[in-house]
């Protein structure tokens, strides 16, 4: 277990550098400068270089990129260009609510995925297994903002059981979590109806059968143990998904996350909060990735981690 832990570890620093040096090239591959927006339209070429030399924007790439690093390793994600602040700070205040958001996603994605993929398995080839596929097609197409603005339409304005937009409350969750939960359920049902219909197949399950144990034991005890370890890979990188944040449904609903962050710093070039961010986003899919493989030995006994 340790030297898969190190390893593991060894694996994601050089990721982690690859993905920092990747998004800080790309930066300043953006057809515009940062320090035009900040200083404005009207500022004088003179003015203009001050504030390129203070940013540090004046040496060379890789310098730049060094002194970044060596912030970095000291904790330090830089200060925003524009907002004046520590970056860690910013992504701080916003974490509860990313937070908040990916976990109700992922409670949806698992409550509405998996039963429907149980059953479109159990049931392969008939009404409710098209049905399951109908629905699972329809909620992966569906463009998040269209769901979003969808569900706020019948069950904020229409119904008024939810708040239009907001944070602090589960009634302010629900909705964005729901939109979020809709889009993954209807992944997380066709890969829990592929696994189910694959282990279904398998030898210990005709034994279980034989043994006469009823249909919803042999599928729920010995057959989902199974088939669910794809759909736990798949947790894991929607925990680095929604820690990047989710960008349209935060804005949709007036969620403050870390999607609305980025997307402002994106508009701004606010080149440390873009890398701030992506790091964060990093190292969430990392961290996803690698409580998913030390999950499924707990699941299934007989993976060995390696």
């Amino acid at each position: 277990m340790l030297r898969y832990l190190a390893r593991r570890l060894a694996a994601s620093a050089l990721i982690l550098i690859g993905v920092s040096v990747i998004t800080f090239g790309l930066t300043f591959l953006i057809p515009a400068d940062p320090v035009r927006m900040i200083a404005g339209r009207s500022a004088s070429p003179q003015a203009v270089e001050n504030i390129r030399h203070q940013l540090g924007l004046d040496k060379p790439i890789p310098v730049q990129y060094m002194n970044y690093v060596t912030k970095l390793v000291q904790g330090d994600l830089g200060r925003s260009y524009v907002q004046k602040a520590e970056v860690s700070r910013l992504i701080e205040s916003r974490l509860p609510a990313t937070l908040l958001l990916m976990a109700g996603a992922i409670f949806f994605e698992i409550l509405i995925g998996l039963p429907a993929g149980i059953l479109a398995a159990t049931r392969r080839g008939r009404l409710l297994d098209r049905a399951v596929m109908i629905f699972s097609f329809a909620g992966v197409s569906t463009p998040q903002f269209v769901l979003g603005l969808l569900l706020l339409y019948v069950f904020a304005n229409l119904l008024g059981w939810f708040p239009l937009s907001g944070f602090g409350t589960l009634s302010h969750l629900i909705l964005p979590a729901l939109t979020l939960g809709i889009a993954g359920g209807g992944w997380y049902s066709r890969m829990m109806r592929s696994s189910m219909i694959e282990v279904l197949h398998h030898d210990y399950i005709r034994t279980a059968r034989a043994k006469g144990l009823s249909g919803p034991k042999v599928v729920l005890v010995h057959g989902l143990r199974n088939a669910i370890l794809p759909v736990i890979a798949m947790v894991g990188l929607d925990i680095g998904i929604f820690m990047s944040g989710a960008v349209v449904v935060e804005s949709v609903f007036g969620w403050p996350g870390i999607g609305q962050l980025a997307w402002l710093a994106i508009q701004r070039i606010d080149i440390p909060i873009i890398m701030g961010v992506t790091l964060v986003a990093a190292v969430a899919i990392v961290i996803g990735n690698l409580l998913a493989d030390l999950t499924a030995p707990l699941i299934d006994p007989r993976i060995r981690l390696r």
